[in-house]
């Protein structure tokens, strides 16, 4: 008879060959990303978005799936549509008392969602807020935007068991813990209709899956999608604290999106900047440039040092009107862009975007460093960019 070390031994063998059939001490290419967009700002439904994101399910694990959209409440696109999550109803509760002393809340109802969907399990309450800023005098020299990043980061620090997932205007993210093709079942996401979407399938290496910490993350109308690992998170923590930004939902992507609001709406940066930022050169390569991009590069990394995303990564950024690819400067995670009349795509995989679109026109690889923009009103600028090579 085997002794217990000895049988001890065997499971072991035997569990690493089924989970790790690789031998491989930790999975670090995971995630998918996926992003659609008509460049005409065309609306168009949540189904392929769920079919292509799902196409790519062996990319995650379960533990978070999600979307972003835009243009799906147009009988509100005025008005802030604040989605909020609660764990309780002392929570739900609290937050609604706060937020109808600093808004005005012109509607609000239960986010519907299905829960027949078996997959998800154990779900929060999920809530929105169809809402403006109550003009109030502690906040008469902000901005409206800035005040409610102001108010979103009070809910999300101070209240717990509350956290605001969306705050944007005419847009939504849809987001928890499953496959991301049952959150789309979820959330109901094929009844729904917009002119950008993506969506994120996440396979969390370093944090826990849960609610808050699905993909996208969203500030205002910034949402970001992220496949890899952001090892510079402290540092981009630290220096966004000093901006009154305060990460609460323990995952490294967080950091992104609250850097993308800093740099493109408050400094007015425009992208090709702001990916020199995330995505800079080695100094060694800066020392190179001529004068002039030597000059910008030493500026932008003495300015915003801290905001450099340290380690692989592949990104998707959208607002209203855009939407923004980027990988790492040395392509270590995988980003393949599509297009078809007025659709751009951006995926982890090309096959995800021909499953919903066969017949591209093109598809490619974008240069790691360099953004893929895509633009309403401005198709020809994106089949002039890849048509060049500059793509």
């Amino acid at each position: 008879m085997a002794s217990g070390e000895e049988l001890q031994e065997v499971d072991m063998k035997d569990i690493h060959k089924v989970s790790n059939p690789f031998n491989d001490d930790k999975v670090i290419a995971n995630c998918s990303i996926f992003g659609a967009m008509s460049l005409e700002g065309r609306r168009f439904s949540g189904r392929d978005i769920i079919t292509a994101i799902g196409n790519m399910r062996d990319r995650g694990n379960g533990q978070g799936g999600g979307f972003a959209v835009y243009g799906i409440y147009p009988e509100h696109e005025d008005l802030y549509a604040l989605q909020v999550m609660y764990h309780s109803a002392t929570a739900k509760d609290e937050t609604e008392t706060f937020i109808r002393e600093y808004f005005n809340v012109a509607h609000d109802e239960e986010i519907p969602h299905n829960r027949g969907v078996e997959a998800i399990v154990d779900p929060p309450i999920v809530w929105r807020y169809f809402a403006e800023p109550r003009r109030i005098e502690s906040c008469d020299n902000l901005k409206q935007d800035d005040y409610v990043v102001e108010k979103v980061m009070v809910i999300n620090t101070q209240i717990e068991g509350a956290f605001v997932f969306s705050s944007g205007k005419n847009m939504g993210v849809f987001k928890g813990v499953g496959f991301p093709e049952d959150i789309g079942r979820f959330f109901c996401l094929e009844d729904y209709e917009g002119y950008l979407w993506t969506s994120h399938g996440r396979f969390p290496t370093n944090t826990q899956g849960w609610w808050g910490g699905a993909h996208p993350f969203s500030l205002l109308d910034w949402t970001v999608v992220h496949n890899g690992e952001i090892s510079s998170y402290g540092i981009n923590k630290r220096f966004l604290e000093m901006y009154g930004y305060y990460c609460s939902m323990h995952t490294d992507t967080e950091v992104v999106a609250y850097a993308v609001d800093l740099l493109m709406r408050k400094h007015k940066l425009p992208v090709e900047v702001v990916a020199k930022v995330f995505a800079a050169p080695l100094w060694q390569d800066i020392e190179r440039m001529p004068e002039e991009e030597r000059r910008l590069h030493t500026t932008l990394r003495e300015v915003y040092g801290s905001l450099l995303l340290n380690g692989p990564f592949t990104i998707i950024i959208a607002h209203h009107g855009e939407m923004i690819g980027l990988g790492d400067r040395v392509r270590l995670r995988p980003l393949t862009a599509g297009i078809k009349d007025d659709m751009l795509y951006l995926s982890s995989e090309e096959a995800a975007i021909r499953l919903v679109c066969p017949d591209l026109e093109r598809a490619w690889i974008p240069k790691g460093g360099e953004p893929i923009v895509g633009r309403v009103g401005l198709s020809e600028v994106i089949h002039k960019r890849y048509e060049a090579g500059v793509a």
